[in-house]
């Protein structure tokens, strides 16, 4: 069973900052690239970034590019957001995806989702 648990949500005052956690559990968390999504109320799920197995590849948004900066430590089984110059725009619950493939490319295709860590930021 595959598990991944998103952690680092909260609430922060505009222009802050926060680092979301992503926990994995399962095999060769190196051979799957990992992704982040975010939902705001009232809307769809948008894709923020993703990272390839090794985590020498990146891909981000275009509207999340300069401000979000998506990472991964294969020691620790973890992926991490890293997002800055909050607005109240971003606030959201953000997931933790992994991909089906080590490689990343144009499309993100998750086989697993993680419960989702609100982001709240204050005007």
């Amino acid at each position: 069973q595959v598990q991944l648990v998103e952690s680092g949500g909260g609430l922060v005052q505009t222009g802050g900052s926060l680092r979301l956690s992503c926990a994995t559990s399962g095999r060769t968390f190196s051979s799957y690239a990992m992704g982040w999504f975010r939902q705001a109320p009232g809307k769809e799920r948008e894709f923020i970034a993703s990272i390839s197995g090794s985590g020498r590849t990146t891909n981000y948004a275009d509207s999340m590019k300069g401000r979000f900066t998506i990472s991964r430590d294969n020691a620790k089984n973890t992926v991490y957001l890293q997002m800055v110059s909050l607005k109240p725009e971003d606030t959201a619950v953000y997931y933790c995806a992994r991909s089906t493939v080590a490689v990343i490319g144009p499309t993100f295709q998750p086989d697993y989702w993680g419960q989702g860590t609100r982001v709240t930021v204050s005007s």
